[in-house]
């Protein structure tokens, strides 16, 4: 439930919404319920995390279902054809309720507006709808053993054959890719062309003849990565996104919107700080200036990657470019995450390293954080050169393969 205070600012209009949000959640979601601070969420097996998942399909067509799906989406499409307003309103009344899409959410903050830049009017009408439904689950099948950093040297073949590409190679690091019934695919169908230059972009039902998902265990029991082969799938060419051998401009739309949504959802405002700061009054450590010091900058960062964030995803809701790169946001979302668990080891001591208690945990989870953060959607490296290349406007590193074509770049 949201306070007078926030309430009091709407306008009538915004008033209206506002009940209208609060009314669904009540008849739909339980209220949140008081868990441990320290609680992390980790599947220990492929049971577990085919259920998570299954709830996140659930919520997202019940969102869905009542008009709360696609807020900023055409109705026409299945959305609401409302404002940022609508989705910042809806997000501050589902604070209270135990409410997730879970993976869906992801896919559908790269996905939908990639759809809405790049693809025809026939087919946002056929895989929008189903996207804000999750009817389709997609997993993303871009990168490669030997394609993750330099994604555009990708080897995944594609051959056209009459109406369909016949589809060859293999796809690593593929979220939930064991669970979704559709995936987003970037093929290599032009060797005789540059790198960036003979790649497609399609979507593909899961189901079809000649896939397969090939879970990769974690340390944890869990496997949320998958690597995906694929031997003479037939696509049809129907489903490409954007144009032949033109599938760069649709990745990098995918690509910018991963960004943001991993940098905007990785630190929030109340996220880790308030642990942190319990974390050193449990042991003491309130007024050690060097603690103190680390307690100010995370608090300070936490604020800003809101904003950031919050501009950033107001742009895209309105299918606009985003007045921040999203390749600042995460690379200062990375930082902040690697400051972190650096002081919540600091804080709680090498004890914090080695025991099976739920703080232990948490400080664990908290420092090994930083490797998924810093590679998902993108390595710093990349993001850097992004950065510079894009928001800076600064000179291309010498390349020796960016003028030549692909079939000639030496490879191991």
């Amino acid at each position: 439930m949201t306070t007078d205070a926030t309430s009091v600012t709407d306008t009538p209009e915004q008033a209206e919404f506002r009940a209208a949000a609060r009314a669904f959640l009540e008849a739909h979601a339980k209220p949140r319920q008081q868990v441990s601070p320290w609680a992390v969420t980790v599947h220990r097996s492929q049971d577990a995390a085919r259920a998570a998942f299954e709830r996140g399909r659930a919520w997202q067509k019940t969102l869905f279902e009542n008009g709360f799906a696609g807020l900023t989406y055409p109705v026409e499409l299945g959305g609401r054809g409302g404002s940022a307003w609508h989705e910042r309103i809806y997000n501050e009344e589902a604070r209270s309720f135990d409410t997730s899409s879970g993976f869906v959410s992801a896919t559908i903050a790269m996905l939908g507006p990639t759809l809405m830049k790049h693809a025809t009017p026939e087919q946002q009408a056929l895989y929008v709808p189903k996207l804000l439904s999750a009817e389709y689950a997609f997993c993303q099948l871009f990168s490669e053993p030997g394609a993750g950093s330099d994604l555009a040297g990708l080897a995944c073949r594609a051959v056209r054959d009459g109406d369909e590409f016949v589809v060859t190679g293999q796809k690593v690091w593929n979220s939930a890719a064991q669970f979704c019934n559709w995936g987003m695919i970037l093929v290599r169908t032009n060797p005789d062309v540059p790198k960036h230059r003979g790649i497609t972009f399609l979507l593909v039902d899961m189901s079809t003849p000649g896939i397969e998902a090939r879970p990769l265990v974690q340390p944890t029991g869990g496997s949320e990565f998958n690597e995906v082969f694929l031997e003479e799938v037939r696509i049809p060419v129907a489903n490409v996104i954007g144009e032949i051998d033109g599938g760069w401009a649709p990745a990098r739309t995918v690509l910018s919107n991963e960004s943001a949504f991993i940098g905007g959802g990785s630190v929030a405002v109340g996220g880790r700080y308030p642990r942190l700061l319990e974390l050193a009054e449990m042991h003491g450590k309130r007024d050690d200036p060097t603690v103190r010091q680390g307690l100010a900058d995370f608090y300070m960062r936490e604020r800003i990657v809101a904003v950031m964030g919050e501009r950033i995803m107001a742009a895209v809701r309105q299918r606009q470019m985003p007045p921040v790169d999203p390749s600042a946001l995460k690379l200062f979302t990375t930082e902040s995450r690697v400051r972190s668990g650096n002081l919540a080891v600091a804080i709680r001591g090498a004890d914090g390293l080695v025991g099976d208690d739920e703080i232990a945990i948490w400080t664990q989870m908290e420092l090994l954080g930083r490797f998924s953060i810093s590679i998902g959607g993108g390595t710093n490296e990349v993001q850097k050169n992004n950065l510079a290349e894009r928001a800076l406007g600064l000179p291309r590193e010498p390349r020796t393969d960016h003028e030549i074509a692909w079939k000639d770049v030496p490879r191991s």
